[in-house]
């Protein structure tokens, strides 16, 4: 091929990209898109996690963590426990399935809130209780 009639038909695809792209095209860049910010996004954050100067103190966040922990394994935990499940047999009942779902999930969630912390967080700093 030559040269000219090269940088012809780029022009010409290019001004199709531009005036009127297909669904596969806006896909592809949009894919382009994300993955360049999800790098640029990680390199930024790998850059600024082994700096010198940054200190993070996570006591109070450990203490919050704590005092809600506390709140929920108490009896305000119990209370949700017990309310949410007679509110999702009371909605079972009236046939909102949806909403009953959603409720169990609360009264289950409340009843095993320590062992899904433990599981899945990092819970050294909080206080055993």
């Amino acid at each position: 091929m030559r040269p000219l009639q090269c940088a012809r038909n780029f022009s010409i695809w290019l001004g199709g990209l531009l005036t009127c792209p297909s669904q596969r095209q806006i896909q592809v860049g949009l894919l382009l898109l994300g993955v360049g910010l999800l790098s640029f996004g990680l390199a930024e954050s790998a850059s600024a996690a082994y700096s010198a100067q940054a200190r993070f103190n996570d006591d109070r966040i450990a203490e919050a963590a704590d005092v809600i922990q506390t709140y929920l394994r108490g009896s305000f935990g119990a209370l949700v426990m017990v309310c949410c499940g007679v509110a999702a047999i009371l909605s079972a009942a009236f046939g909102q399935y949806r909403a009953a779902l959603g409720l169990l999930v609360v009264a289950v969630g409340a009843f095993i809130l320590r062992s899904l912390v433990a599981t899945w967080f990092n819970d050294s700093s909080l206080q055993s209780a």
